[in-house]
């Protein structure tokens, strides 16, 4: 809780009142009968204002805005989202074949999420991908959702079964996208070992320099043993 002062509004009334009095018994139409009219009425305020005294209230202390969620975490975030859509319509399709696409996409687009979060160089092609494959692949299962609510026909089961082809288009995208995101990580990774090898070699630590320092590492212990 924090204190603040208010002060009254008294002093403006009783200014107001003397003003309005002043207008009564004072002549009013020259320009100096205004001016002293406006002084006198500014002088009562001023007074009343250092008479009466503020009143001291307390308010509690405004909440601090929440930081945003890191980039990692938002990606997470968005993932867990659109899961929690997917299970939903998965639940009011109520198809199993089509949950089991569904449960397919909400997998991989975690294992997207996640890849985010443990390499922060993939985040900005997740992002990307979150902000057009999800909200699509949503729309999408709405779509077929209501289609599923409205019956049988020639045309609903048409629009039914291309729905369910796309969505095995956007199982293989997410796959692709997954697989694409691995091997960035498995570029890095033959980077690190390139770098690691280099330095090894040039401080002769590598074939049988290394070897060799290990084999003159053992010999005290050895003799120690002796």
């Amino acid at each position: 809780m924090r204190q603040i002062k208010r002060r009254s509004a008294l002093p403006v009334y009783i200014a107001a009142g003397v003003y309005a009095l002043y207008a009564l018994v004072m002549p009013l139409y020259k320009l100096w009968h205004f001016l002293a009219a406006a002084l006198v009425t500014a002088g009562v305020w001023m007074l009343f204002d250092r008479l009466i005294k503020p009143e001291i209230i307390s308010v509690p202390e405004p909440e601090a805005a929440p930081e945003p969620p890191s980039p990692a975490q938002a990606v997470l975030d968005e993932a867990a989202r659109a899961r929690g859509e997917m299970e939903r319509l998965a639940a009011s399709i109520g198809e199993g074949a089509v949950g089991a696409k569904i449960a397919a996409l909400a997998d991989l687009s975690d294992a997207i999420a996640r890849d985010g979060a443990q390499d922060s160089a993939d985040l900005p092609q997740i992002q990307r991908f979150q902000q057009y494959f999800l909200p699509a692949t949503i729309r999408l299962l709405e779509a077929y959702d209501r289609l599923a609510a409205g019956g049988e026909g020639e045309t609903v089961s048409a629009s039914r079964e291309r729905i369910v082809r796309m969505l095995d288009t956007e199982t293989a995208a997410f796959q692709k996208q997954l697989d694409a995101l691995y091997q960035n990580d498995a570029l890095d990774l033959d980077a690190d070992i390139r770098v690691m090898e280099a330095l090894l070699a040039r401080e002769g630590l590598s074939g049988d320099g290394l070897g060799e320092l290990l084999r003159r590492q053992e010999e005290p212990r050895s003799e120690r043993a002796q």
